[in-house]
């Protein structure tokens, strides 16, 4: 069949599915969508055939290999936090909750991406899709493999070598014009460039896959969070601001895991926790040299914040049990 069709009709009925749930960015977890039957916003762009345990109950190992220089690795890290905030991406996407990682995960690709209207297969995505793209949509349904980022460097579409600087364009062009994003700061723009590069395939674990938990989102969050603390130590807001939204991302992760009414006190926790950091992302806004000091009060209190969600953990969707029920409970479709 001939995929290469104009395809109006079914964009619209994309933009009706969003239409029921966009809000705030899903920046945090006050800007959790009403998802009904779907308590996992990644449900909806998960293939319904897909293995729980693949697609929805962990993510692969992370290929990173981790720089000696301590200025270099520290823009791998705001490359890293920025990769996994939807507040990188603007449009659709953006209000949907997708970010880098949910096509690339942990650095990876996705077999288990479908995303109704922009993908084909599973695995794959039509990235000159107008729903996604004002800039780049050509209303032609021409899905594409998405690439593992930390596959063969030969393999990839932009050279990654340092000298030729093909990276940092090719990226700012998908940020700004593949998915209508904001203009992301030098920082945001030079980080993400600097992690892309650090994905190698020599470093990839033993492991292909790990669980998906409290303690890894989390340790993303502290990451996110030590990497704003640095940003804006040294002057640098703006890019504090987005490390602090891909902190608060990985917290609503655990939110919509946790919405089980017996677990309403950790879920209570989190949120007040998540509400601390909408408060340093304001400070940040406003330049207040007391910034860094509240998000340093948050790392060391996020310690006693990760006990009490671990305690919760068995009862929430994390439990492998739980999560296939809720899969199997899923919106139509």
């Amino acid at each position: 069949m001939d995929r290469r069709r104009r395809r109006p009709a079914k964009e619209l009925a994309v933009a009706r599915l969003f239409g029921g749930f966009v809000l705030a960015g899903f920046v945090g977890v006050s800007a959790l969508a009403a998802l009904g039957d779907a308590p996992i916003r990644g449900m909806l762009w998960v293939a319904k055939d897909a293995p729980t345990a693949r697609a929805l109950g962990s993510v692969p190992t992370e290929c990173l290999k981790s720089p000696a220089d301590p200025a270099l690795a520290a823009r791998v890290e705001v490359g890293r936090a920025a990769f996994r905030t939807p507040v990188l991406l603007g449009g659709q996407a953006g209000r949907a909750g997708i970010n880098c990682e949910t096509c690339h995960r942990d650095g990876r690709g996705n077999p288990d991406f479908l995303f109704p209207g922009v993908s084909g297969a599973p695995g794959t995505a039509d990235v000159t899709n107008s729903l996604f793209s004002t800039h780049r949509g050509n209303g032609v349904d021409d899905p594409k493999p998405i690439p593992d980022l930390s596959g063969p460097k030969a393999k990839l579409k932009i050279s990654q070598a340092p000298g030729e600087k093909k990276l940092e364009p090719f990226i700012h062009g998908l940020i700004t014009e593949e998915f209508d994003g904001p203009e992301p700061t030098p920082a945001v723009l030079d980080g993400l460039a600097a992690y892309v590069r650090a994905l190698d395939p020599a470093d990839c674990p033993a492991k292909p896959r790990r669980p998906l938990g409290v303690g890894l989102l989390m340790a993303d969050a502290r990451r996110a969070l030590k990497a704003a603390e640095a940003e804006a130590t040294a002057g640098d807001a703006a890019t504090a601001v987005v490390m602090v939204a891909s902190a608060r991302s990985r917290l609503g992760l655990i939110d919509e895991r946790y919405a089980a009414p017996t677990l309403a006190k950790p879920r209570a926790a989190l949120r007040a926790a998540d509400h601390r950091l909408a408060e340093a992302q304001d400070a940040l806004r406003r330049r207040d040299p007391d910034a860094p000091k509240r998000l340093a009060a948050w790392l060391t209190a996020s310690g006693p914040l990760e006990v009490e969600l671990n305690a919760g953990q068995r009862q929430s969707l994390f439990n492998p049990a739980r999560l296939t029920q809720a899969v199997k409970r899923r919106l139509p479709g």
